[in-house]
């Protein structure tokens, strides 16, 4: 596996910017997203399907061609990573051989030449489709010099074997913090580590929840997505909030904030002797957000350990997605 300082100590998520029923507008998003790069969160995740109605699936996309557009010199300074063949519409994959070439043309055609795509893949798998045909016509998109890499997204780790020896596989991103730890039970990042394959954490701060920012469930408003995720519900929310609390008085002991001392925990794993490269991705729409985000907090192996068994010691109560969508995660 490269070394550590190969990538940078943590990414930057887009989805907050356009994944909502108001758009953020350029002049707001932009310095957050100028603050990003100049706090060295340079791998840039988003998506084709980044956008909710009455906006197209492809807002995402269309505001990042904006910011190069405006910003070209930060162009080479981001790895932009795309998570694409779905219907936007249906919410369906489309990992065809066919779909995965449609879905790239599209992304590219989009992004208009402002930004190549350094890393390009499904949003979900198709378990309908071989992953061998998935994968070989990504390899043919990296061998045509059309994509830079394969991204993989909320794969198990039989996906991830069967994918890596069809080519190599530049991340998988997954979703990892001190509230959703299954990737080290399920196999998912051994299989990482022994293919060499860098994991993008997304949500490391369990979608605001682990900022200590959300005090009360009405702190997110009645049309916000999360308002649909199995630990944002009445019966699940304020016993989910013990392990905020634990955190934000760790957090003051360090003097640092409760997002920080979240990433640095999640940044704590990276080569450990049973891991390989981690990167948070965390999303914020605000410069001053990032700027906090982008601080690079380390850890103690004291502190390391403490946090460690205070995430043993909690029980996360509720589905970490929208339950019943069990189908879209681990595919």
């Amino acid at each position: 596996m490269s070394p550590t300082n190969d990538f940078p100590h943590t990414g930057f998520g887009l989805l907050g910017f356009s994944w909502r029923n108001k758009l953020v507008p350029d002049d707001e998003a932009f310095p957050a997203m100028k603050a990003a790069i100049e706090g060295g969160a340079t791998i840039w995740s988003s998506s084709s399907i980044y956008g909710l109605p009455p906006y197209p699936p492809t807002a995402g996309l269309q505001l990042i061609k904006r910011y190069f557009q405006k910003y070209p010199e930060d162009a080479p300074k981001v790895t932009l990573a795309i998570r694409g063949c779905a219907d936007g519409l249906k919410w369906t994959p489309t990992t065809t051989r066919e779909g995965v070439r449609a879905s790239w043309e599209e992304c590219n055609q989009i992004l208009g030449g402002v930004k190549s795509i350094d890393a390009f893949g499904p949003a979900r798998m198709d378990q309908n489709v071989p992953v061998e045909e998935t994968v070989g016509a990504l390899k043919d998109l990296m061998d045509e010099g059309k994509i830079g890499g394969i991204v993989l997204s909320e794969v198990r780790a039989e996906t991830i074997n069967r994918a890596a020896a069809i080519a190599p596989i530049k991340f998988v991103e997954i979703e990892f913090s001190f509230w959703s730890t299954e990737m080290f039970d399920n196999g998912v990042s051994k299989a990482a580590n022994e293919h060499d394959v860098a994991i993008l954490a997304y949500a490391p701060l369990g979608y605001g929840f682990l900022t200590g920012k959300i005090k009360k469930l009405e702190d997110i408003p009645e049309k916000d997505g999360r308002r649909m995720f199995g630990r944002f519900q009445p019966e699940t929310f304020d016993k989910n909030l013990h392990l905020v609390a634990q955190v934000e008085a760790f957090a003051a002991k360090k003097g640092a904030t409760a997002a920080q001392v979240a990433l640095a925990w999640v940044r704590s794993w990276s080569q450990t002797d049973t891991t390989g490269v981690i990167i948070p991705i965390p999303g914020a729409t605000h410069p001053s957000r990032v700027i906090e985000n982008t601080k690079d907090v380390t850890l103690t192996p004291e502190e390391k350990r403490e946090l460690d068994e205070l995430v043993k010691s909690i029980t996360v109560v509720g589905h970490r997605q929208i339950p019943g969508w069990d189908a879209n995660i681990w595919t």
